[in-house]
């Protein structure tokens, strides 16, 4: 009687498992086929908004529901065809359409493939972010630590399947991914900036700040506006901002500049001569994109002076590079993404030292992109959102 009894609880244990599983395939059949809404890019000057299938989670692989994904100058000078991304005369195009574009995105935890959870550290529901870049884990680039110079250099929004962005309503989580939790403290907007936050973390570090330097920040857009936040917590002797805008420029003076100076109807080198007993600034940080705000650097800059170039240009720069080598030495740096920094942005937010008040100015949903991208291509925004209606 005991034996009968344990056989039918068996069998009823078997029905319901098969069951499960029966359920579990036909909702990831349905995912499979069910669409989503999502800006996408099929060249320069081609975008569109249409309907894809919305991402499916493989092993080791997350799908997110995005809750907002900013608007880069990276992404305008994409959308416009620059040729860093679109090549030409014997240069290959770096982007690969048709991709989704979106690299400074974040979301919610929707589904996990096999071993995700383990393999991230998460749980469905969790807040995350992924860093812009996914290494390919294979060059000496991402062997030695260096992953965010990884010769194969996928990001997200750039390069169809392998990494699609954020301006959609899903977006799939490659196994390479460095994802990070946002913890609930955090603002959306805050939350939303967390990706260019990093950039100008990693930027204002290679510069080296120290107490008694003048450091100078030309262009006070919303990378130059968050340089300007974390250059203040280094404490230098004087931070001046250069910008064209005069909302810009009180914003600047808001996030703790001391000194704004307008270049057109100011004469810059005039006032850091003033502030340096004629020598120059000792840091230039370059983030407008444009050609004059890398002379107009090689101009204020002292010998020996420390120049970090971060922007992403729309053309090709010339410059006396005598200045550089014979007359002044310089130390020329780059700033290339915020490798390392996503954990320190995060912190930063949650103890109130960063904000995204002043800079996250506009939001609109995917239905609107074109307005969004025209803003955020304006000296009429500063950061740009798109949140999808999913939300």
């Amino acid at each position: 009687m005991k034996q009968a009894k344990l056989q039918i609880e068996s069998q009823a244990k078997m029905r319901v498992n098969t069951q499960a599983e029966t359920n579990k395939k036909n909702a990831l059949e349905k995912v499979r086929k069910a669409d989503m809404q999502a800006v996408v890019c099929h060249g320069a000057n081609d975008y569109r908004l249409e309907k894809i299938k919305r991402p499916v989670a493989g092993r080791h692989e997350l799908v997110i529901k995005i809750a907002a994904c900013g608007i880069c100058a990276s992404d305008c000078k994409c959308h416009s065809g620059a040729a860093m991304f679109w090549g030409g005369e014997g240069i290959p195009a770096w982007v690969k359409p048709p991709v989704v574009p979106g690299h400074e995105f974040f979301g919610y935890v929707v589904e996990a493939g096999d071993g995700a959870k383990e393999h991230f550290g998460v749980k469905l529901g969790d807040r995350i972010i992924a860093e812009q870049i996914v290494p390919c884990e294979k060059c000496r680039y991402c062997k030695s630590g260096k992953y965010w110079m990884c010769e194969v250099h996928h990001i997200f929004g750039f390069q169809r399947e392998v990494a699609d962005g954020g301006m959609a309503d899903y977006m799939r989580i490659p196994p390479t991914a460095i994802v990070h939790q946002i913890p609930a403290s955090l603002s959306l907007n805050d939350a939303a900036i967390i990706e260019p936050m990093a950039c100008a973390i990693h930027t204002v570090n290679r510069a080296e700040i120290q107490l008694d330097d003048v450091v100078v920040i030309a262009g006070a857009g919303p990378l130059g506006l968050m340089m300007v936040q974390v250059a203040r917590l280094k404490t230098p002797k004087k931070l001046v901002v250069i910008d064209l805008v005069p909302e810009r420029r009180k914003a600047a003076r808001q996030m703790g500049a001391d000194v704004v100076i307008n270049p057109i109807d100011e004469d810059a080198k005039a006032i850091i001569d003033l502030l340096t007993d004629g020598y120059g600034c000792d840091v230039y940080i370059e983030t407008t994109g444009v050609p004059a705000g890398v002379t107009q650097g090689l101009q204020l800059i002292r010998k020996l002076g420390r120049f970090v170039e971060f922007s992403v240009f729309g053309k090709e720069t010339s410059a006396d590079w005598s200045i550089i080598g014979d007359r002044k030495e310089l130390d020329v740096r780059g700033a290339h993404l915020g490798p390392y920094c996503y954990p320190v942005a995060i912190n930063l937010f949650e103890r109130g030292l960063l904000t995204s008040t002043g800079i996250v100015t506009h939001e609109f949903p995917l239905d609107d992109w074109e307005k969004a991208f025209a803003l955020a291509n304006s000296f009429d925004s500063i950061k740009v959102l798109l949140k999808p209606s999913a939300i």
